[in-house]
């Protein structure tokens, strides 16, 4: 039977705290019947949850459903992105051990046991109706907990069929079903705020208002935060190789992903060959006329325009009134001097344009990717095209970001890759730097709790001088 059809829950007349306290007292019965679980039963459950959408036909359906739901990107690349994150998380999580004990140091005397840390509220965004739900239950039911969903409202009939999915899936291996639940609609700021207080974690992928909300919710919370991704490319990159990486993660699913490079900075000397090569794998630099244009389309009153990002390109090229090549382009790129609130290209567009910045010198690069991250993004991701690991060194130790991707296509690399060695996954962690509880990317462990068992070990006390001896001989006692 379909959860939203369930006349429990149906019953309550959409009074949010109701029905919120019915689905956590549902996702607490599963979890009591599922606490037994040994490692195998539990991985028998995660690999029901991913495929339930790693099925081609469903993640073909659910595909085509989210772009009719929401309006914004395509299909054929959110069937790749259905599978290819469902694939890899599965991949990561079948590596690991969640029941039990999960790790041992007989130098240390310490045993870890791994135990659910209970009911997980996880708000999901409107760009991922389905791949984000099913990657968050995938990680949640690793540790044996319940998981509840709260969808973007655009995207809650996607979400909705998906977590049907996962359901009959769970019962097809005689797992409790509402190990995974859905809030039923309509889906609004009361029944998520309603969820965040009754459930024991909260995650948040999407709106930064519903990060603050799980902030402030009172209950433990691990939001993530906004992407704008800037990209340097290097003196002595390879430029051919670099520029298709590029295309290839900015046009993914019309830029919807946090991951799209937002902002190039390329360095003077190779300038005017990065943009032919960028032109030559589909980018069309417009104009100043036709970069107006772009502004003035992009943004209403100082806001995204949710009729044009997102689009296919030439349905956002025809509506920005630009034709000829720009029409039959991939991307549009737009050349920038200025960062911040008078610059909007300078931020997080959510659409097949790129910002192109110029750079005097590798310092000037820095700086400038510096003062992008400043405006927006901080803490998110950089990345560079270089031969000098040196300079992508340098990133990584001067600038505030939890990630520095080096030669890859960013999209297909941050958030997990088959050649990176960062985890699957669709939540980006952007530490203190934009306001989150974590720097690195969410997994399996952020849904345990860990219980440590100390045994005595041989004293480890170490004599007054091995500590302070040095402060001594250089201060006095």
């Amino acid at each position: 039977m379909s959860q939203t059809a369930d006349a429990t829950i149906e019953a309550f007349d959409r009074d949010p705290a109701a029905v919120v306290d019915t689905l956590v007292r549902r996702g607490r019965a599963a979890m009591a019947a599922f606490a037994d679980a040994d490692q195998c039963r539990v991985d028998e459950a995660v690999t029901a949850l991913a495929w339930a959408l790693y099925k081609p036909e469903h993640a073909e359906d659910l595909a085509r459903m989210a772009v009719e739901d929401t309006g914004i990107g395509n299909a054929p690349d959110k069937v790749t992105k259905n599978q290819r994150k469902t694939f890899g998380t599965l991949r990561d999580l079948m590596r690991v051990k969640s029941v039990g004990v999960i790790e041992e140091n007989p130098a240390l005397g310490l045993v870890k046991y791994a135990k659910p840390v209970g009911v997980v509220g996880a708000v999901t965004p409107s760009t991922t109706p389905a791949a984000t739900p099913v990657n968050k239950a995938m990680m949640a039911v690793k540790g044996r907990n319940a998981i509840v969903i709260a969808p973007s409202p655009a995207g809650l009939a996607t979400t909705t069929r998906t977590v049907g999915l996962m359901r009959a899936e769970l019962e097809k291996i005689g797992a409790p079903a509402d190990l995974v639940q859905v809030l039923p609609p309509p889906v609004d700021k009361a029944s998520t705020r309603a969820l965040m207080a009754a459930c024991d974690l909260v995650v948040v992928t999407g709106s930064q208002n519903n990060v603050r909300e799980a902030y402030r919710s009172g209950t433990p919370a691990i939001g993530v935060g906004a992407g704008n991704v800037p990209v340097i490319i290097d003196a002595s990159a390879r430029l051919d190789e670099a520029a298709d990486k590029i295309m290839r993660s900015k046009c993914f699913d019309n830029a919807t992903s946090c991951s799209s490079e937002n902002s190039i900075v390329i360095l003077d000397e190779v300038y005017e060959a990065a943009i032919a090569a960028l032109e030559r794998a589909g980018g069309y630099l417009a104009d100043p006329a036709e970069k107006a244009a772009i502004e003035d389309t992009l943004w209403v009153n100082g806001k995204l325009n949710r009729a044009v990002i997102a689009k296919d390109p030439d349905v956002f090229a025809g509506a920005c009134g630009l034709g000829g090549r720009a029409f039959e382009s991939r991307f549009l790129m737009v050349e920038e001097t200025g960062v911040g609130r008078d610059h909007p290209f300078s931020d997080e567009k959510l659409a097949l344009v790129l910002t192109v910045y110029r750079a005097r010198t590798f310092d000037d690069a820095v700086a400038r990717v510096r003062e992008i991250m400043e405006f927006k993004g901080k803490g998110h991701s950089v990345g560079i095209h270089t031969e000098e690991m040196a300079h992508a060194r340098r990133l990584a130790e001067e600038l505030d970001t939890a990630r520095v991707l080096v030669n890859m296509a960013h999209t297909f690399g941050n958030g997990g890759g088959f050649d990176s060695g960062l985890n699957f996954t669709l939540s980006m962690g952007c530490g203190t730097w934009q306001g989150n509880s974590i720097s690195e990317n969410l997994n399996y462990r952020h849904f345990l709790n860990i219980t440590h068992l100390a045994v005595p070990i041989p004293e480890d006390r170490p004599s007054e001088e091995a500590l302070f001896g040095t402060h001594w001989a250089k201060y006095g006692k």
